[in-house]
């Protein structure tokens, strides 16, 4: 009975362990993670179709590299409490597509305060310079968002070929 209750109680430790460490990740995609980011590649996609579908443009499809990249930079700008493409001293757009394999060429679209994906998609429609971002020939994209401490909402989109 007492080797039974040890072993359930291990068990059950060692599964509220692995709930703890899951608890501060999102999965993007096919189980790739991001600690502090949310993924919403799947709800901005059918939006940002429908744009691109208004101009004559092909569809684009959530690529597992875009949804990585994008969810790192809005954790970057949520630790930041930024927004902005570069942080620190060297930061390089090219290098940080390159170091998550994102097909090149590609964009990316930036954004604070919005409080849904809806709001932030609207956002881009609404620039003149992230509509042409998300009009141009692409394939892939990724969309996530990060809370800063203060709690504000810092959104990245990246478009990918």
């Amino acid at each position: 009975m007492l080797e039974t209750t040890f072993s359930s109680r291990r068990n059950f430790l060692v599964l509220l362990g692995c709930s703890v460490m899951v608890s501060g990740c999102s999965t993007i995609g096919a189980g790739i993670s991001v600690a502090g980011a949310q993924d919403h590649t799947d709800e901005a996609l059918p939006l940002v179709n429908r744009v691109r579908a208004a101009h004559g443009l092909p569809s684009l499809s959530a690529r597992p590299p875009a949804r990585v990249a994008a969810a790192e930079q809005a954790v970057r700008m949520a630790k930041a409490e930024q927004m902005t493409h570069l942080i620190g001293l060297g930061d390089s757009f090219a290098t940080r597509m390159k170091r998550r394999d994102v097909p090149l060429p590609a964009a990316e679209n930036i954004a604070s305060g919005q409080t849904s994906v809806e709001e932030a998609v609207q956002a881009w429609i609404e620039s003149e310079r992230h509509l042409k971002n998300m009009l141009g020939s692409f394939r892939g994209v990724g969309v996530a968002v990060a809370q800063s401490a203060a709690a504000r909402p810092y959104w990245a989109m990246v478009l990918s070929a």
